[in-house]
């Protein structure tokens, strides 16, 4: 699962380069980026800084060996940051040019992120606003549906990046997912490595991983479905990942490859953002792809064949306002900034 940070950032009332300190104000785009979900909240990136350009690179010491060997949600979480950073950039009146692996001969550099003085947009302050009020809710939806139009809506604004976001309305797919979904849980669940390397992120003292207080679980949440990481703690067998009012969206490639898996995450980040603004939120499921046997699955019996999934969504509304919800910490710029 992927987590968050709410933020006090706000755009300068500038429209010209030199108004605004550029050191400060790249510090300050950077901080508004390292609040993009990430897979157990491992914020997998670094960021380097130069006069024009930010450079995002891979930070292999956060990758999960056992579910993503590959690197597959660690590129992911950094794209969602890469896009995260080309918002707050665009929201402190900075236009951005990417460069993603732009260095066959540096693989763990992702991007280059050039800066050129650009108008402050006037919906900056939203932009700002749907990056701090983004978060990962794990507590149960409402009954209501999403309809089908506002899962079309959703696709439509990420699709812009590259990726293909495929909404599952038709319902013999949503049950063919939903199977998938079950399967890939009861799989992980009899893995004990799969549960010591998600149990080695709950809970900690530094400024990573997930707190007990953000998986909420209390006497009133008993019978609702259980989410990886109370499994982890509680050992329920209670593992239904979807319900039936739940909306269902796979992020998917027409290839597998690095900077395939880099655009599914600016992709989930840009539909996650439209998301957050438009009151729905958001729970993604990277099991489904984390396991072998349910992606090929997914790829053959859901999707046709005709993509590579990268990442499933659960899309629905909460009961309850995001704003009671505790957010999960983050690192702060001198642990991410690197010389």
């Amino acid at each position: 699962m992927f987590a968050d940070q709410p933020s006090t950032d706000r755009p300068p009332d500038v429209t010209r380069e030199g108004e605004l300190d550029r050191p400060e104000a790249m510090r300050r785009i950077v901080r508004a980026a390292c609040r993009a979900p990430s897979v157990h909240n491992t914020q997998p990136w670094t960021w380097r800084l130069d006069r024009h350009a930010i450079e995002l690179r891979a930070d292999r010491s956060r990758q999960l060996p056992v579910t993503d060997p590959t690197g597959r949600n660690l590129t992911i979480s950094c794209g969602g940051a890469l896009h995260h950073l080309q918002v707050a950039a665009s929201a402190f009146g900075y236009a951005t040019e990417v460069e993603r692996l732009p260095d066959p001969e540096q693989p763990e550099v992702f991007a280059r992120v050039t800066l050129s003085p650009a108008t402050v947009p006037a919906d900056a302050s939203a932009r700002l606003a749907a990056m701090a009020d983004r978060c990962t809710d794990r507590r149960r939806f409402t009954s209501w549906p999403i309809p089908d139009v506002r899962l079309e809506a959703l696709a439509d604004h990420a699709r812009r990046l590259g990726a293909s976001v495929i909404p599952l309305t038709a319902p013999g797919l949503r049950i063919r997912a939903e199977l998938l979904v079950n399967r890939a849980l009861e799989i992980q669940r009899r893995q004990p490595e799969v549960a010591a390397e998600v149990a080695g992120w709950i809970d900690h003292v530094r400024p990573d991983g997930v707190p007990l207080g953000v998986l909420g679980q209390d006497d009133s949440d008993r019978g609702r479905r259980a989410t990886r990481f109370e499994e982890r703690l509680s050992g329920s067998s209670d593992q239904a990942g979807v319900e039936g009012t739940d909306g269902l969206i796979v992020i998917a490639t027409g290839v597998d490859r690095p900077i395939a898996w880099l655009q599914a995450g600016e992709a989930t980040s840009a539909l996650w953002l439209h998301a957050t603004a438009t009151g729905l939120s958001v729970v993604p499921l990277s099991q489904i792809v984390e396991v072998d046997e349910t992606r090929e699955s997914l790829k053959h019996d859901v999707l046709q064949d005709a993509a590579n999934p990268q990442l499933m969504l659960r899309i629905g509304w909460q009961e309850i306002g995001r704003a009671t919800l505790p957010r999960t910490p983050r690192r702060g710029l001198a642990q991410v900034l690197v010389p």
